[in-house]
């Protein structure tokens, strides 16, 4: 086994990296946040080795600053991610996720009755379990967890 450093994604100028998704959700992670639809140049690379999982993703997206609200929505399915915010080649801040309080239009009501799976309404859940992630439907009052989590 060789010591040289391998780059296994190429590097970016400017953007944000997001870094120990399980590789498993990678592609909920690219949907969530839109990156299906935008022109920015992408660069993802998936079962990859890591430390925290059997394989891990990473996704790179050259010049783009992601809000907090924006970026915690991965945290549904991917509570571990960090990011590395690139300037210049060189990461200049870096930031974990957090599970927000209110989550909208990301996942489906578990209840075969709620009016969301109905009508075209947008879901909306309060976070009520952090720990456990539990989500609590605006409408019915049902409640998600995390075993159940369906993502739009």
């Amino acid at each position: 086994m060789s010591n040289t450093k391998e780059l296994k994604v190429s590097a970016i100028k400017n953007g944000t990296v997001i870094d120990h998704i399980s590789a498993d959700h990678l592609f909920k992670v690219i949907s969530i946040l839109g990156l299906d639809k935008i022109q920015n140049q992408i660069t993802f690379g998936t079962n990859l080795e890591s430390h925290k999982f059997a394989q891990k993703a990473i996704v790179k997206v050259a010049d783009k600053f992601f809000e907090d609200d924006e970026i915690n929505k991965i945290s549904l399915v991917a509570p571990y991610a960090k990011l590395n915010i690139i300037k210049d080649y060189e990461v200049v801040e870096k930031k974990s996720v957090t599970i927000p309080d209110e989550v909208v239009g990301i996942v489906k009501c578990v209840n075969p009755k709620c009016i969301t799976n109905h009508e075209a309404i947008t879901t909306r859940f309060s976070l009520v379990d952090k720990k456990e992630v539990a989500l609590k439907c605006h409408y019915c009052e049902k409640i998600t967890t995390e075993e159940h989590l369906e993502i739009l």
